[in-house]
């Protein structure tokens, strides 16, 4: 695997995968960001692959990974909620009723030009998941798509996103707080 052969990375994958899903869903008590996070340890393993030293345990190496990633989660849902109740506070004492209108006009078009710059497929996927709220093994169902294949389209919509509210730096902070508000959906 660390030559980068993708046949073996399959075989740690399933391997492992079970397993460690398993215990993510025991420390964050919800199968739809267990898969996340399951999809970003692999990736990080994909990703780093040329730095695991063969010598000690890999098995110990990927559930510290994907511990490491649980508590990444839990700091940065706890930053976002911060930032999204410091943004409230500030809005509120800042506009006035028809000026949050117009603002919140300006949020969902921009965030209806985001989600339309998506690739077909993961704009249905980021759609019936983020904006209705459907569970990932309901929208697996209805798309004929695998659990795993939802949550990739959800991860690379969310980092497309974000990238898209970077290149428009006047919204992003619109971009972040709607983001925000749908992943806690």
């Amino acid at each position: 695997m660390i030559a980068g052969d993708e046949g073996a990375f399959k075989q740690i994958y399933f391997l492992y995968s079970e397993r460690l899903y398993g215990n993510l869903i025991k420390l964050v008590k919800s199968e739809q960001v267990a898969q996340e996070v399951l999809q970003d340890v692999f990736m990080k393993i994909w990703d780093h692959r040329h730095s695991i030293d063969l010598d000690k345990s890999f098995r110990s190496y990927l559930f510290r990974i994907a511990e490491n990633a649980v508590y990444d989660l839990y700091r940065k849902a706890s930053r976002d909620k911060a930032l999204l109740r410091q943004l409230i506070a500030k809005s509120a004492t800042q506009y006035s009723h028809i000026e949050e209108a117009i603002f919140s006009k300006e949020q969902e078009h921009f965030l209806q030009h985001a989600i339309a710059s998506l690739p077909p497929q993961r704009k249905r996927v980021f759609e019936l998941c983020k904006i209705e709220g459907k569970s990932y093994e309901e929208v697996s169902r209805i798309l004929g798509i695998s659990v795993a294949t939802i949550s990739d389209h959800i991860v690379k919509a969310n980092r497309f996103l974000k990238k898209y509210g970077t290149k428009n730096k006047e919204l992003i902070v619109p971009l972040f707080v709607i983001i925000a508000c749908l992943s806690n959906k």
